[in-house]
Formats: C-alpha cells, structure tokens, sequence
C-alpha cells in the first residue's frame, strides 16, 4: 500500500491537484481526473447560473467530482483508470454498471449528464479532443497516432491488418479533453463510452435526473420510476406525459419535438437515422429549453461541434446512449456524437466505458 500512496502523491503533485488516485474496497488505484463544480452560464451563453445538473446528487451539490482518467479495464469484476492498457470492450450497460458499483461507495458508471458538462466544457474552452477515429489516427490530424492494442484482421474487407483499439492515454495531448496529458482522453474515438442515467423510449428522452444514477440504490430497469421525461418548458413529468419531448426525423436532421411524424429504425440494434449534430433543430412551436442543452442532447448555439454526429431510432421500445465514436467513425466521431440506436444489452468490441467517483474527495 506504501507504493500506492507514493503514486497518488506523485499524480498529484505532477498534474497540480488536477489528477488524483483514488482507491476502491480493496485497495487497488485508479487514475481519476478531478472536476470542480462547473455552473451553466459558464458553459452555455444565456444560460441560468444555475449548478449544472452533473455536480447533482439527489439535490446536494457536489463542489468537485472524479472521473476516469482512462477508458476502463476490468481485473476481478472491478473497474480500474490504468494508463497504457486495452479498453475493456464487448460487455453489456449492466456489466459495465456492476463493475464500477462493486468498486465501493460513491463509485458508479459515468453519469451521461457528466459526459454533457465536459462536452461543453471542451467547446467552450477551445479544447475539442482529438483522437483514435481512423484507425489508431486522427483523421484531421493523421500524424497524431496512438499504440495498437487490436487490429482488423489480415482479410478484412475495409482496412486490413490496420490499428483498431488503441492503449489507454497513447495519444498526443490533443487527445485530452483540456489538450495537456492531465485532462481525460480518448473522449473522441477509440471506443464508445456507456454512459449511465439516459434513454430513449420511441422517440421520447428520458433521464434520471441529475447525477442521481450514482446513487448506489438508483434503479434503472425498464420499469423503474425514477426515469423521468423532459416537457418543453423543461419540467420533468413522468413518461408518457402529454408534450414530452421526443426526436423526430424530418428532411434528413434530427428534430426535437413534442409530436413524433416520422419513425425511424426498428427493434434490430444499430438501425435507424442521423444527422450533424449542430444540424439539430427545433419543430415549429418547440423552443429547447436549458436542460436539453446541458445534457449535450440539443446545441448550444448554431456552430462550432466541427462533424460530430447523432444516430437515433426513434421506434424501438428502449435505447441507450453511447457516446464519442469508435476507431472508424472518421469525422462524425468527437464529444458530441450521440448514438441512441441499440439497446441496454448491446456489446461489441467499439464499445467500452469509464467509471466516475462522487465520493469524498
């Protein structure tokens, strides 16, 4: 345990308090990027000054929380923020969610309202992370090149014998949300990010409000009554109310809406339709109110999320979110990309997750 405390105080006293480690129930290290409370008119022009929903756990705020430095690996059913390691990939949301609750108390899958304040953060920073979304390259940026970990095989069809996932903080700086070697990397690209306490239930957006998935007892299933939907003055009401918001597809880009007049994709995981995300818009009589806008679920303004995408179905009975693209996703890929197309049992070897700490720090 010596060297362990050794390395918690190097990580810090390198990256100046911005990295910690923090131990889980057994002892064992994870590499954490501390965040301190962010508000929304610090991320969003026009905004309230109100705490963002991130740093919200069951109505206290949180002055700072941690986040996985790293894509996570697994090592005896337990989640871990390691440098230099394969992402651990091709397991389902609840698997992922186990591995980080089994950490101990305060550990939990990253909540996706967490995901949403360092999305903006980033923009509104100049910070936008490159990474890992052409095979082990930066498509923008080709020099940038992390360390193989997979590979397609030798008879693939489309990139053969070429880098898939990369090692764990491999990258350049740009790679990192802040653009230095102490922000979280791999934000955009290498593997999609789980993220916890989000749905789509046929079009319409459902959460869990808050950071509040990182309550240990929050209950997630399908039927639980802690999801809650968005009305479009930003209220939340239970599911299935009158004038929730939901996601249309009109004229080829995703269109957020009270009233549904175009399914797209069906119970089949991965179909459906998209668009650019800053080509998001409003249909007539809907304005987007904050929350949809902190959640990374609407843009905040009209430019400047370069080609990240978003891919829904919007018929489907239920739908996760992952998050920020995968080795192949080119252009689209980035910290606003937002797949909503397979469901909570989804895994595949793109698809990995990090853990989060809203313990005492």
């Amino acid at each position: 345990m010596g060297n362990f405390d050794d390395m918690k105080l190097a990580v810090e006293a390198l990256s100046g308090g911005k990295n910690t480690v923090i131990f889980d129930d057994i002892g064992m290290p994870s590499i954490m990027v501390v965040l301190p409370r962010m508000t929304s008119d610090a991320l969003i022009t026009g905004a309230t000054a109100a705490t963002h929903p991130a740093f919200k756990l069951d109505n206290v705020e949180k002055q700072k929380v941690a986040v996985s430095k790293y894509h996570n690996i697994i090592v005896n059913d337990r989640a871990y923020s390691l440098p230099m390691q394969d992402p651990r990939a091709s397991l389902a949301h609840a698997t992922a969610q186990a591995a980080c609750r089994k950490k101990g108390d305060g550990w939990g899958l990253m909540p996706f309202s967490l995901w949403g304040a360092i999305a903006l953060w980033c923009k509104k920073n100049g910070t936008m992370p490159h990474g890992n979304n052409n095979w082990g390259k930066d498509v923008n940026f080709p020099h940038e090149r992390g360390v193989a970990t997979t590979f397609e095989s030798a008879s693939a069809s489309s990139h053969p014998g070429e880098p898939c996932r990369t090692a764990t903080g491999s990258g350049p700086a740009t790679w990192y949300h802040d653009h230095t070697p102490f922000g979280i990397v791999d934000l955009n690209g290498n593997v999609w990010d789980m993220c916890a306490g989000m749905r789509l239930v046929k079009g319409e957006i459902q959460i869990i409000p808050y950071a509040n998935c990182m309550n240990p007892n929050c209950d997630m299933s399908e039927g639980s009554t802690e999801w809650k939907a968005i009305k479009a003055d930003g209220s939340l009401v239970a599911p299935g109310t009158a004038g929730t918001l939901k996601y249309d597809y009109v004229g080829g880009k995703v269109t957020l809406c009270t009233t549904i007049t175009n399914v797209v994709g069906e119970e089949a995981a991965g179909t459906g339709a998209g668009s650019q995300f800053q080509s998001i818009v409003a249909a007539g009589g809907v304005t987007a109110p904050q929350i949809v806008k902190e959640l990374a679920l609407f843009p905040a303004d009209t430019d400047g999320y370069e080609g990240d995408y978003f891919y829904l179905n919007n018929g489907a009975a239920e739908r996760f979110p992952i998050r920020g693209g995968y080795w192949a996703n080119g252009a689209y890929a980035g910290v606003f990309y937002l797949a909503l197309s397979s469901p909570r049992s989804y895994s595949d070897t793109a698809v990995g997750f990090r853990s989060a700490f809203y313990g005492e720090l």
